[in-house]
């Protein structure tokens, strides 16, 4: 365990004696470890830790301060060695008044003094010297805020050397805790101040009057000696030089004090401009100030400063703080027009433009930046989704030529085989979900070109990929969109401070008068979302002005049900989407009148493209025939129609808010006239092959792939069946699809919500009788001729009339 240390010992000072705020140098043993060591340090009973230097453990230097007694000790106190003595003892002088004249040896430094207010010493010149403790009690800090005194005590100062000093904001930071009868005493201590001041005056004159009786005392004698002699000339001569004494007296006394009090003038302005200088320095340093924290970005500062400076200096008449404000407006207007541009930039985040609207806000910028914001966006977004189909077009037709130039590079040789724009493994490539499965295998036999299209066939239509990219654009920047009309409604958008001005209420009334502007903003939208839509999928459902603004697509084939079907739930996600945002449901009933259009569409088309799939079933008829006498083609049929009413079911059924595909009588008969041609096409299909040989089959409808002889092979492979036996296969088939398949049929149509199914295997049935009456009387034609031709030379032999027998019945 270490020794204690010593106590301090104070073994001399320098100087030894000497008036309050002496710089006096202390000198001992064990004086402190260093400065935090050093704990108390007094003079004559009076404190003078606050002022202290500690130098080394044998050094301390400090300024002696008004010390209660005139003669005492230097103790010095440490944590280490604890409370010390002293051998020496220091002498306290009163100050002795100098006379504006008087020579003085003393050289009046200007030292530096403690701020009790901010905690920490300042440098102010000697004429400014004021005491520490004005009221001559103890100082007990407070712990009340600073911002918190500030705000109650607006425009005013703790400072009582200030013009706003405010005694009441003094007491609460320095006295807050001091007792009622300290209180009385710092009262006395103020009176008492107060006496010394007028004793003080009183003083000089009194000390001056000794010299006024002296001169009074010198004149009146020399009056009486010119007396005692008598001679006027005497007299007349002595006052002429006591005249002439006196008039030089006052004229160097004059050019004296003249030289004196200009020196004081010119001190006294020069303190002033340097107290102005310090006092306002805010304001002077302000313009640069606003132009590093623009740079910097920090306008939280610049906004702050400028309502400081505006509220204090926003109505000054000194033509210096007119023109330094002046500066200040200046700044912040370009800092307005700044923000401005920055509000009304895209792409920017609603956090960005929530911010800068505040900015703007507090900046009391003219006019209404947040609906010019709203406005900007708008327009932003229209662009966005104009320009994402301007694209998708220019990359169909650089598709088409690239595919032109792939199967012919050699005979063209065209340069544009190799231009950026036809890069397909770019970013406008359709996304995963846009394609098809491809697993469909080159057909044997096949030729290479085929195999190319097959290649190209399940690629996703660029007009499926720009569906599918326009309405992610539309989803992702409508709900910020949204979220800052709701904003600007409900006055988010503001600060308190804008609230305080009234400015929020003021932007809540022009929410509520250009609630129609942004209900327009809205439609726009969706109708432009909308129309793009039709122009590349429905063409025909635009009018003709709109044509060239919202189409311009090559349209070489129309898309198929699959991918109509998968544009149609593109769009349904869209519109949940939207719907989530509370967007009211009359502004989105456009995208459900699109929705139900392409719903029509995709059942026509699906429709359409089964029928033209049964017409190829004549080809697959391979005349095999099983227990019941049927072949494999009415059950292919059936399979046929059942895929394509399953490939509708997400079609047909409706989702929340959607309207039936059958409301309308237009779309029920379309339909109901489809479903019967896809029967009459299947009932046609079996007369073709009932009554045409097998090298008249009709395959001018079928594609090269199709029509292949390969596909053939089955139907000559069995070229051994007779017209008679084809004819029973066919009537068998028809009454296998009388008694089944058509019943069938009929319940799966009825399952997905067809309507006018009773007409539609009215009119079916009824064909497929003529069909089989029409088969069986051929094969009653086939039959009978043989023996028709055997029996009729014997029925005319006799030469019998005929006519007069009866009509063999039964």
């Amino acid at each position: 365990m270490s020794r204690a240390r010593q106590p301090p010992l104070v073994t001399g000072i320098s100087p030894n004696e000497g008036i309050s705020w002496t710089k006096v140098t202390i000198r001992g043993e064990n004086l402190g470890t260093g400065p935090t060591d050093l704990i108390g340090l007094t003079i004559c009973g009076h404190n003078c830790l606050l002022t202290a230097e500690w130098m080394s453990a044998s050094k301390i230097v400090c300024r002696v301060g008004q010390a209660k007694n005139d003669k005492g000790d230097i103790i010095v106190t440490t944590k280490s060695g604890g409370r010390g003595t002293s051998t020496v003892s220091f002498k306290l002088l009163k100050p002795e008044k100098i006379g504006i004249l008087d020579q003085s040896a003393v050289w009046v430094d200007e030292m530096n003094y403690y701020d009790m207010r901010t905690d920490r010493n300042k440098g102010i010149p000697p004429l400014s010297l004021r005491p520490a403790n004005p009221l001559g009690i103890e100082i007990d800090k407070g712990r009340f805020p600073q911002k918190d005194l500030e705000a109650l005590f607006p425009g005013m100062s703790a400072d009582f050397t200030s013009e706003n000093f405010s005694a009441a904001w003094y007491l609460i930071e320095n006295h807050s805790t001091t007792s009622f009868d300290q209180l009385k005493t710092a009262v006395v201590n103020l009176k008492k101040q107060a006496n010394k001041k007028n004793e003080g005056s009183l003083a000089y004159v009194k000390g001056g009057l000794s010299t006024f009786f002296e001169a009074q005392d010198a004149l009146s004698a020399i009056h009486q000696k010119l007396e005692a002699d008598g001679t006027e000339k005497v007299e007349g001569s002595m006052t002429q030089k006591l005249e002439n004494v006196l008039n030089r007296a006052s004229n160097t006394a004059d050019t004296l004090f003249q030289e004196v009090l200009g020196r004081k003038d010119k001190a006294d302005s020069t303190r002033n401009a340097l107290n102005v200088l310090q006092r306002f320095k805010f304001l002077f340093n302000l313009p640069l100030n606003i132009e590093r924290n623009i740079q910097k970005g920090d306008y939280d500062v610049v906004i702050n400063d400028y309502e400081k400076a505006k509220s204090l200096f926003g109505k000054t008449e000194v033509q210096v703080f007119k023109k330094y404000y002046a500066e200040v407006e200046t700044r912040i207007e370009d800092l307005r027009e700044l923000l401005l541009d920055k509000l009304l930039e895209t792409p920017s985040t609603l956090h960005d433009q929530k911010r800068y609207i505040r900015y703007l806000s507090d900046l009391h910028a003219p006019g209404d930046p947040a609906w010019q914001c709203i406005g900007a966006q708008h327009q932003w977004i229209l662009q966005l989704m104009h320009n994402c189909k301007e694209s998708y077009v220019k990359e169909q037709k650089g598709k088409d030529i690239f595919c032109y130039n792939f199967f012919f590079p050699l005979s063209l040789g065209n340069p544009l085989l190799h231009s950026p724009m036809l890069d397909l493994d770019s970013d406008v490539r359709p996304s995963p979900i846009g394609h098809l499965s491809q697993t469909a295998s080159l057909k044997r036999g096949s030729s290479f070109q085929a195999g190319r299209d097959d290649a190209w066939r399940y690629k996703a239509p660029q007009q499926v990929v720009f569906v599918e990219k326009l309405t992610k654009l539309v989803v992702s920047q409508l709900p910020n969109f949204w979220k800052l009309w709701i904003s600007y409604v409900n006055g988010s958008l503001f600060s308190e401070t804008a609230e305080k001005s009234g400015q929020m209420e003021r932007s809540k009334k022009n929410a509520r008068q250009r609630q129609n502007d942004f209900k327009k903003m809205i439609q726009e939208v969706m109708h432009s979302l909308v129309k793009l839509i039709r122009g590349a999928l429905l063409p025909f459902s635009l009018r003709e002005g709109e044509s060239r603004e919202y189409g311009g697509w090559e349209m070489k084939s129309e898309l198929s049900g699959q991918w109509l079907t998968h544009v149609i739930q593109t769009v349904r996600l869209s519109s949940e989407s939207l719907t989530a945002l509370e967007i009211p449901n009359d502004m989105l009933q456009i995208i459900q009148d699109l929705i139900l259009d392409l719903r029509v569409r995709c059942i026509m088309v699906t429709l359409q493209h089964t029928a033209e799939d049964i017409k190829r079933l004549a080809e697959k008829e391979d005349w095999v025939v099983d227990n019941e006498g049927l072949t494999s083609l009415p059950s292919q049929f059936e399979q046929c129609i059942i895929r394509s009413l399953q490939s509708l079911k997400t079609v047909l059924d409706c989702k929340p808010g959607e309207a039936s595909v059958f409301q309308q009588q237009r779309t029920q008969e379309d339909v109901c006239q489809l479903s019967i041609g896809i029967m009459q096409v299947f009932i046609d299909c079996l007369e073709q092959l009932s009554t045409k040989p097998d090298g008249d089959i009709d395959t001018a409808h079928l594609s090269v792939d199709v029509s292949s002889p390969d596909l053939f092979g089955s139907i000559h492979e069995d070229s051994s069946l007779s017209p008679e036996q084809r004819l029973l296969i066919a009537l068998s088939n028809c009454r296998y699809l009388e008694r089944h398949t058509f019943l069938n049929i009929a319940e799966h149509f009825e399952k997905h919500g067809f309507q006018g199914v009773e007409k539609i295997i009215q009119v079916s049935m009824e064909s497929l009788k003529e069909l089989d009456q029409r088969l069986f009387e051929m094969y009653i034609e086939f039959k009978a001729d043989p023996i028709v031709g055997s029996l009729e030379p014997g029925i005319y032999a006799g030469y019998f009339d005929w006519k007069d027998c009866l009509v063999p019945a039964g």
